[in-house]
């Protein structure tokens, strides 16, 4: 067991992915029906998610280098704020995020056809309620990868028995709201610190 990830299939950063989750899916696939992914030690943290397109992965430290470079972009941050963290900065960030409350949920996306990180997404759960984010790097933007991650944490998050997931949206985020609904949210007509809260 390394960092919570199993020798037998750990993940190892490549030059544009994570290479290894083939021996995963290998090993997922062998499986006895009904057997949970991941190491027992590890069960009841943080799930891998999968979708036919992307796979969730939950959040490690040593993500940072590769995310730092999907990142990159100023325009991701027009609408939030802030700008973005050169490989050590979001190093130092992930390294609070793994060790945070329970309650802190956070995953990386990777894209099966391109076998790379293009994203995160992110769950804070308090009791039965969850307020969520998604960001997808620019290069992979337009198609489609932030509704259907969105659209995958909110599934898992529904199977955890959470009853109210929430999202603070930009009134100009366009794009953002499109993703909030189709994920089943829809605007409140209450604002937070200048955004609407949308609920699902």
């Amino acid at each position: 067991m390394i960092d919570g990830i199993c020798r037998s299939r750990s993940i190892v950063i490549t030059d544009c992915g994570l290479t290894s989750l083939r021996a995963w899916t290998r090993d997922r696939d062998r499986r006895p029906s009904g057997e949970p992914a991941g190491c027992p030690e590890y069960r009841g943290r943080v799930d891998i998610i999968e979708t036919p397109v992307l796979v969730l992965l939950p959040l490690r430290v040593e993500h940072a280098d590769e995310m730092a470079a999907v990142l990159s972009d100023p325009a991701l941050y027009t609408f939030t704020g802030g700008v973005p963290l050169s490989a050590q900065e979001l190093r130092a960030r992930y390294e609070r995020l793994v060790s945070g409350p329970p309650g802190w949920r956070n995953w990386v996306v990777w894209l099966r056809e391109e076998d790379c990180l293009v994203g995160y997404v992110q769950a804070t759960i308090d009791g039965a309620t969850a307020e969520i984010a998604w960001v997808i790097g620019t290069p992979w933007q337009g198609r489609g990868l932030a509704t259907a991650a969105a659209k995958a944490l909110v599934g898992w998050l529904v199977r955890q028995g959470i009853d109210t997931i929430v999202a603070h949206i930009h009134p100009d985020h366009v794009a953002s709201a499109s993703v909030a609904t189709s994920a089943g949210l829809r605007p409140t007509g209450r604002w937070h610190e200048g955004e609407v809260r949308w609920e699902r």
